[in-house]
């Protein structure tokens, strides 16, 4: 196949996959391109808390943007600028380890969208990405879910 056409074709597949049968609440789905084709390199998808968590309730933008290594080479994973979790960089960028050293090329779309939902209320403080908020997670606890909730109150149910 030509460069990239074997992340597409893959990426092709991972999308009928998702759009048979995919997790309630959570959404991937290709950008469009301005002369309204499918852009496989670039997903918009939507995260969302889960249920008895201070996540609840919130529904969280990520863009997933993969490059022509793919499945080699993971997806970039990016939530908004200033997202609030002990393991997302300022940027939006996720750290996770299934996106660094932990990749492996039969890792799907759905398990990168499982794994960021079970970073939320399980973070990493080994890895902190943000000093701030591990600051917060680790010595006022009470503050630190305070503001997980508010975050997810600032990211509602798209209708």
């Amino acid at each position: 196949m030509a460069s990239g056409g074997v992340a597409r074709g893959r990426l092709a597949e991972e999308r009928k996959s998702w759009r048979r049968s995919h997790p309630h609440g959570f959404v991937a789905k290709p950008t469009t391109l301005p002369d309204g084709s499918v852009n496989l390199m670039v997903w918009n998808c939507i995260v969302p808390g889960k249920e008895g968590t201070d996540w609840e309730g919130g529904y969280f933008p990520l863009t997933l943007t993969f490059n022509e290594n793919y499945p080699t080479s993971p997806p970039v994973c990016k939530f908004p600028a200033g997202f609030f979790h002990v393991n997302v960089y300022n940027t939006g960028a996720v750290c996770l380890s299934i996106l660094g050293g932990g990749w492996k090329p039969s890792i799907t779309v759905r398990q990168i969208l499982i794994g960021i939902q079970d970073l939320f209320d399980n973070p990493n403080p080994a890895s902190a990405a943000q000093g701030l908020c591990n600051d917060l997670l680790v010595t006022n606890l009470p503050e630190y879910k305070n503001r997980v909730r508010q975050q997810a109150k600032r990211y509602p149910m798209r209708v």
